[in-house]
Formats: C-alpha cells, sequence, structure tokens
C-alpha cells in the first residue's frame, strides 16, 4: 500500500485513463473493536465497483474482465493490519493502486476517465509532512514523517553511507590521533554532502525539516549555513541507524509544538481578516470563495465534516448521507479546489476556529 503522496506521483494519477477507471474508496480503523468490520466492508465495496463494471454498457467484455482483475490484485495487496483512517483503490486498464490514508474517506466507487484524487489532496494537506535528517559519521538517513509516524525514504542518493574502514574513533581520540570525530576533514566532506543532497530534495519536495544526531554534528550544520543549518535541531544520536518509531519518538515533541504554533499562527490569521472583511467561514460561502480563486488561506478543523447537496443554485445546503446528489466530501472538494489555485491550507485542532463552523479562510479580495 502507499502512504507518500508526491508532487509527481499526484500529477500522474491525474492524467485521463481509458474508460472506466475506478475509484473505490472506504473508510479504515486503527483499533480494535472498529477495525473488526473493515474486511467485510472493503469486499463489499469492491463487489460493488464490480457489479457497476457489470451494469455499465459502455464498457466491454475484455475491458471489465481487465480491470476486475486488477481490482482483484489491488485487494490481495490490502494490509489491514497496518490500515491508517482511509483507503483507496483506484484500477483501470491495466493499471491499479492502493493508497492508505491518515484522513477518512467516504464509502463510495465512481466510474469515469479519470481517478478520484481530491481525497487525496485533502489528505496529504492534512497530514502536514515532514522531513528528518539522521546524522552520524558513518551513515546519513532520511525519513518521511507524517500525522503519526516516520519511515525511511530512499530519495535522491539517501541513506548516504560512508567507508570506514580501520576507523575506530573512540580509540583515535582516546589516544590524540583526533581531537573529535567531526572535526575530522573526512567526517566534514561527508556531512557537506549530505547538506547538499538534502538541497535537492528540498527544492524537489519542501517540507519542514528536522536535523538528528550528536551535538558535535549539528553544530557542523550551522557552521556549514546549508538547508540543512536552518532545519529544527534534535540533540539525539544513534537515529541514522534507528528505527521509525525511534526516530519519532526523537521528534514528536518538536513536531507537536510547531502544530501548535502553526494553529495558533493560522487562528491569528483569520481574526486579522475579520477585520479587514476578508474573513469567510462555512462550506457554503468557501466553496463559492475556492471555485473563484478567492481564497488565499483555507483553515480547517482536523476531523471535521459534512454532507451537503448542491439547491441547482449557488449554494449548498446540508443533506444525509445516502441523499441523492449527496456531497459526503465537500470539504475535500474546496481543500482541493484551493490548492489547485495556490492557497494555502491548514489543519488545526477540532474546536480551534471557535464560533466558526469547521472550516474558515482568508480571502485574496
Amino acid at each position: 500500500m502507499e502512504h507518500a503522496l508526491s508532487p509527481a506521483a499526484l500529477s500522474e494519477l491525474r492524467h485521463p485513463r481509458p474508460y472506466p477507471a475506478v475509484s473505490v474508496l472506504t473508510p479504515t480503523h486503527r483499533r480494535e473493536p472498529e477495525n473488526a468490520q473493515d474486511p467485510v466492508r472493503l469486499r463489499n465495496v469492491v463487489a460493488e465497483a464490480k457489479r457497476q463494471l457489470e451494469a455499465d454498457p459502455a464498457v466491454t467484455r475484455e475491458r471489465r474482465a481487465d480491470v476486475v482483475r486488477h481490482l482483484d490484485r489491488a485487494l490481495a495487496e490490502v494490509d489491514l493490519a497496518h490500515a491508517e483512517d482511509g483507503l483507496v483503490i483506484f484500477a483501470a486498464p491495466g493499471e491499479h493502486q492502493v493508497w492508505s490514508l491518515a484522513r477518512a474517506v467516504p464509502e463510495r466507487v465512481v466510474l469515469s476517465d479519470t481517478f478520484l484524487t481530491r481525497n487525496l489532496v485533502s489528505a496529504r494537506a492534512a497530514e502536514r509532512p515532514f522531513w528528518v535528517l539522521s546524522l552520524a559519521a558513518h551513515r546519513v538517513t532520511l525519513w518521511s514523517g507524517g500525522a503519526d509516524r516516520v519511515t525511511e525514504a530512499v530519495e535522491g542518493p539517501f541513506p548516504l553511507v560512508r567507508s570506514m574502514d580501520n576507523f575506530d574513533a573512540e580509540r583515535r581520540e582516546r589516544i590524540g590521533d583526533v581531537p573529535s570525530t567531526f572535526r575530522d576533514e573526512d567526517t566534514r566532506h561527508f556531512l557537506r554532502e549530505a547538506d547538499a543532497a538534502m538541497a535537492a530534495v528540498l527544492r524537489a519536495r519542501p517540507r519542514p525539516l528536522y536535523a538528528t544526531g550528536e551535538q558535535a554534528a549539528l553544530s557542523l550544520l550551522t557552521e556549514f549555513g546549508g538547508v540543512a543549518g536552518d532545519a529544527v535541531h534534535v540533540p539525539h544520536g544513534g537515529l541514522a541507524d534507528g528505527t521509525g518509531e525511534a526516530v519519532w519518538q526523537a521528534v514528536r515533541p518538536m513536531v507537536a509544538a510547531e502544530a501548535r504554533r502553526a494553529a495558533a499562527d493560522a487562528v491569528q490569521e483569520l481574526e486579522s481578516a475579520r477585520g479587514r472583511k476578508a474573513y469567510a467561514a462555512g462550506v457554503d460561502e468557501l466553496w463559492r470563495g475556492a471555485r473563484d480563486g478567492r481564497v488565499r488561506l483555507l483553515v480547517v478543523e482536523e476531523n471535521y465534516r459534512v454532507t451537503v447537496r448542491d439547491d441547482a443554485g449557488d449554494h449548498l445546503i446540508p443533506a444525509e448521507q445516502g441523499d441523492l446528489d449527496a456531497r459526503e466530501d465537500i470539504v475535500d472538494e474546496i481543500v482541493e479546489q484551493c490548492l489547485e489555485t495556490g492557497a494555502e491550507v491548514r489543519f488545526v485542532p477540532d474546536g480551534a476556529l471557535g464560533d466558526a463552523p469547521g472550516v474558515a479562510g482568508v480571502l485574496r479580495y
């Protein structure tokens, strides 16, 4: 299952496909007892996708068999033991993909000539992805972080590994050969290479960056004056050879503090916009603002969901799940549209917006 959605992957997913491109979405659960329902629910929604394929006269028998085969392969790849909050399966002639999301999705099946990507886009924005660069004299490892996990990233030249033949830094320090591992010229050159490689990664996929390592290694980054010197430094050695869980526990307090700061800044920007009459709130107003490209900053409470339907005019009205023409993922639609028009999107804890109904924004005009 895929977790990390890069801009390049999203762009590729949005390309038109030969009809039918099937999108299957279903909520999943991380813990018992809720996750007991996930296998049955998943099989049922995939069965519904097959039923729709069978009933669609525009789908030839050969193409239907091809897509069904890929749905079955996708189903076999799902690992519900590591489920998050949502699951998306894409299947089209000749291909399939499975995405695990750290954000809930509505249960639905869509047949079209493109995949339904809005839920992936919203989940990626909500996850607030970040990088962690873990430094050691012999190895530099890059980690990709999200809402509640860190996994090793094979990105560019990472992990960087240096040959350490006959190298015993502790012994050399004891006998006076070198004053410090990180003052050794070869080690400095190695970490400088890591800093340059990290700069390339950030140019391609910009995210907040945390750096872990012994204090001497982190001090070198500051001395170099490169991108890693501007990272949030976490003095914790041994993580270049560590596990994702160990890295996550080391950076978790810093990530949480940054999230609190970002949420407070977002709320302050909204309050400032009220005084300038550039403030908007609620899905109806922001849906229209997003379509017109007027939203500069969108702020969404993390678990805010609302089901609406279009009243055939310029407004959305509340609806029940399952209602005819109900739009269960209108918040994700708004997020995707805002990102498409260059707006910044921030997710904040539930209740952070006070009297605003779950979503608010700052308008450009």
